[in-house]
């Protein structure tokens, strides 16, 4: 589980498929008002406390993104609230006010520190890729994006771990890549990527 701070009012947080697992949830588990679920959000606010200060003590909107492969990406952005400014005082079962957004996604996203390594991860997929995705900057890192990856299972499995020796799966979603990253190539990046670099 990972925790980054977006602004004063909202996070996010990475979740692993194995950090499900580790809680015996299933990936489905997360659309269910169940115990479990509410004891990883638990689980969720006292790491986001710990980590980067952030409490909450009134409503909250929680959206929940499903990637393939990737896990889940969890954002939670603190309503205002005009009664209670002392949290410590308060019972968190009580103040817990959810809104819940659900959306799945088959969209694909990976992180790359350094652009040799998408250079590199373009040559060993090229064969293997039909629409080679897109490609951005942010941040200093670069990002590759698959829209729909149609492949079996197991080639589907094998696209990943590929991927994942070159990169890490990211947190960020498409929209965002879109609307704050520098587009490097808008469609078939692994195989422009390697049309112009050895």
């Amino acid at each position: 589980m990972r925790v980054e701070r977006l602004n004063q009012d909202k996070i996010r947080i990475f979740l692993t498929f194995d950090d499900l697992i580790e809680r015996g949830i299933e990936k489905d588990d997360m659309w269910r008002d169940i115990p479990k679920v509410h004891e990883l959000f638990n689980d969720m606010m006292d790491q986001a406390q710990d980590e980067v200060g952030f409490t909450v003590n009134g409503p909250v909107a929680v959206e929940v993104f499903s990637l393939p492969a990737q896990g889940m990406v969890v954002i939670v952005t603190r309503g205002k609230t005009e009664a209670h400014d002392d949290a410590e005082d308060l019972d968190y079962d009580d103040i817990y006010e959810m809104q819940v957004t659900l959306e799945e996604s088959d969209d694909v996203v990976y992180v790359f520190y350094d652009f040799e390594h998408l250079i590199e991860l373009a040559h060993r997929i090229n064969s293997k890729v039909i629409d080679g995705g897109s490609a951005y900057a942010y941040n200093g890192r670069y990002y590759l994006v698959f829209e729909e990856v149609d492949l079996a299972k197991d080639e589907y499995n094998d696209f990943i771990a590929v991927l994942s020796e070159y990169g890490e799966a990211s947190t960020l979603t498409k929209h965002v890549l879109q609307e704050y990253g520098k587009v490097v190539v808008d469609s078939d990046a692994v195989k422009v990527l390697c049309r112009y670099f050895d």
